[in-house]
């Protein structure tokens, strides 16, 4: 690792070129990866909920679509319109009442099932379907033309005009999220730093880092927006520890050495080590993100734990040449910091270790508690603003055609019509249907079959499958609406064993059903994953139960906050967070117990040890929990958009919560545990490990 050092320091102009030139292709592969709006689109394959929703889609185009609800408005004006919006590229028809009747027969005359489809109150609807799919380029161009078409009358909604709006917010508040955090993060590394140049430099090194991971996202193809919100902030808050370990190494070896790139490459080797086993919890608790059935998951774990890997990678390249080659302006822009010595913060945590170990113990109550009863909420359009417009027509619909959910109903063709409107009539009387659609309910001696546009027909009968809808009076995710789906699969699979019941509530259900295993598989992979690396680092079996207790109890101290503050959170916060925290601010406990074994190691006793690595560890903790919580801060603050909101909240009131319980709550851990500690660690817990020197001593 030297010779790989000095060739760094003594090519330091080489790699800034290569660093520069890398950020082109990093531009291209960030703008070629497409990125997902739709949460729903990450429920494993293997449910029928899913499968249901891939066949509406490839066959009915139904997910493509969006209602327009139109009120007071004279139905020449709204036939004008309708032919306006046929004209938009990327719409394929729009589907109207004069579709099927003219101008002259009043709406009266319609059958019921026709008339309540079409109209309420003082407005009508109209079914606009694209040619593409929701999320596509020319669909969602196709919605915006089609606003410009409208006007205050107008409400665009369904799941396209919802991606629209989640897209467009997304793309408006994400830049800001990385602006916000790099002024944040500036002012706590000017603050807690010894030269204003310092965050400068780091934040440069860093952009690097994060335009390489934003632009290595395009083997993967797509990734979600939740994490091209979070990812670039994340980087930032978890990899600036690196540059202040090698920053701090290298200010130790520069008055050692009579030529700077010595000093750099004594640096490099001494740091690595220290960065590459501090990155290792990091990635794991990352990585565990990819156990979870939501491939949310696997989107966020992957990015975040590759962002980590090339943290480290421009951590011993591209920082250590802009260090050296502003060598001079990092000195001139020298000065003191803030922080205090925390002597005094040592000699309290170990005179009173007795009331905070027994403080460490009474918090787990109410802790396990609080996180037990927070509430979590699962419908994805609550994480919108309510001002969206895409939101307010949601919620027309659902207001004004009782449409709160519509299910999907999928049926083999060759089922006879009279079992379809038998099933229909069983589907009429679960709690809270309001209204059962079919085609074989529109037809019949009223209105024959030949009286029915094909372009209805198509709307009921593709594939080989009829299509019914029934529309709920209860909001997905809710135990009634849960309810009801149980009681709709149990009729729909007495008619028809490969019958689907798809839609947003059928999707939210299973959602739910998935979430809950992951929460607990992720948990368990995170925290036996960053335990085992722990046990390798300590060569201890008590140690890594102890560090990983300690970050656990800052875990739950942060998830019940919510429930005693009696706010409800997004349900995925509660599954990634767990994993974010416990990788990334397990690094403070090791800090500290490193510390503490070193100071043992030295022949001091327990409590002189403490003092030491408290007061001398502090500075480190601090720095590292406050840039945390500057990176993610300023997001929680000016996020719209709710699980971005929500879950930086966590991140950065976690990051505090965290540093809180090492300095406060871990050193009377140890103490109180020293014995058991000796007992279940290896002899090098207490003996100093033999240098090289000594050895070729004789000793």
């Amino acid at each position: 690792m030297r010779k790989f050092g000095k060739f760094i320091a003594k090519n330091r102009v080489m790699v800034m070129i290569i660093a520069v030139l890398l950020v082109f292709p990093s531009i291209y592969g960030m703008n070629m990866t497409k990125v997902n709006y739709d949460m729903l689109t990450y429920v494993p394959k293997n449910y029928d909920s899913v499968k249901g929703q891939k066949i509406l889609d490839e066959q009915f185009s139904n997910a493509a679509n969006s209602m327009l609800i139109i009120e007071k408005m004279q139905w020449k004006d709204i036939v004008e319109l309708k032919g306006k919006i046929s004209m938009v590229d990327g719409v394929e028809k729009v589907i109207w009442v004069n579709d099927i009747i003219n101008s002259d027969i009043p709406k009266e005359m319609l059958p019921g099932e026709l008339k309540d489809t079409f109209y309420s109150k003082d407005s009508t609807m109209m079914i606009i379907k694209y040619k593409e799919t929701a999320s596509s380029v020319r669909t969602q161009n196709a919605i915006k033309d089609i606003r410009k078409l409208l006007n205050k009358q107008c409400f665009l909604s369904g799941a396209s005009a919802v991606i629209k709006d989640t897209k467009d917010l997304a793309d408006k508040e994400t830049p800001i999220y990385v602006l916000l955090a790099v002024i944040f993060c500036a002012i706590v590394l000017g603050l807690t730093m010894e030269s204003t140049f310092i965050p400068l430099i780091f934040l440069l090194e860093i952009f690097f880092a994060v335009m390489y991971n934003f632009g290595t996202n395009i083997f993967f193809g797509e990734i979600s927006y939740v994490t091209k919100s979070l990812a670039a902030v994340l980087q930032l808050g978890v990899t600036m520890d690196y540059s202040i370990f090698l920053l701090q190494r290298y200010t130790e070896e520069k008055p050692k050495h009579e030529d700077k790139n010595d000093a750099m490459a004594e640096a490099i080797e001494k740091t690595f080590v220290s960065i590459t086993g501090s990155s290792l919890t990091t990635i794991a608790g990352f990585a565990a993100l990819c156990v979870m059935q939501l491939t949310i998951g696997r989107d966020i774990g992957i990015v975040m734990a590759k962002g980590v890997v090339i943290g480290v990678i421009s951590v011993i390249t591209i920082l250590p040449a802009l260090l050296l080659i502003f060598d001079k302006l990092i000195d001139k822009f020298h000065h003191k910091t803030i922080l205090p010595s925390f002597s005094k913060l040592a000699d309290l945590v170990t005179s009173k270790y007795k009331v905070f170990i027994a403080l460490f113990l009474i918090l787990f109550i109410p802790a396990i508690y609080g996180q037990k009863h927070v509430e979590l909420y699962y419908n994805l359009d609550e994480s919108l603003p309510k001002s969206l417009p895409s939101i307010v027509a949601t919620n027309k619909l659902k207001e004004d055609y009782n449409m709160t959910t519509t299910h999907f109903i999928l049926v083999n063709d060759n089922i006879p019509s009279y079992k379809v409107k038998e099933m229909c009539s069983k589907i009429e009387n679960v709690d809270g249907i309001t209204k059962v659609s079919s085609y074989d309910k529109f037809v019949g001696p009223a209105f024959p079959e030949s009286f029915v546009p094909q372009d209805i027909k198509d709307m009921f009968k593709q594939g080989g499958y009829k299509l019914v809808l029934a529309n709920s009076k209860y909001k997905s995710a809710r135990d009634e609406e849960n309810a009801q789906i149980n009681e709709i699969r149990k009729i729909i699979k007495s008619y028809d064993k490969d019958g689907y019941l798809a839609g947003e509530g059928a999707l939210t259900k299973d959602m739910i059903e998935v979430a809950d295993k992951d929460f607990e598989r992720v948990n368990y992979v995170s925290i036996i994953a960053i335990f085992v690396i722990i046990l390798i680092v300590f060569k201890s079996l008590s140690i890594p139960a102890l560090l990983v207790a300690a970050i656990e109890l800052a875990i739950l101290i942060n998830m019940s906050i919510p429930f005693y503050l009696g706010h409800s959170i997004p349900f995925i916060t509660s599954i990634i967070l767990g994993c974010v925290q416990l990788g990334s601010t397990v690094d403070y406990a090791i800090l500290l117990t490193s510390r503490y074994r070193e100071e043992l190691q030295n022949g001091r006793d327990k409590f002189d040890a403490m003092k030491i690595s408290v007061s001398e560890s502090a500075k480190s903790i601090v720095s590292s929990a406050f840039t945390f919580f500057a990176s993610t801060a300023g997001v929680a603050i000016v996020s719209n958009i709710s699980i971005i909101k929500v879950m930086c909240l966590l991140l950065a009131r976690g990051a505090l919560i965290s540093m809180a319980i090492i300095l406060f709550l871990l050193p009377s851990i140890l103490l109180v545990c020293e014995s058991f500690i000796e007992a279940t660690s290896s002899k090098s817990w207490k003996e100093k490990p033999v240098s090289k020197t000594e050895l070729s001593n004789g000793r």
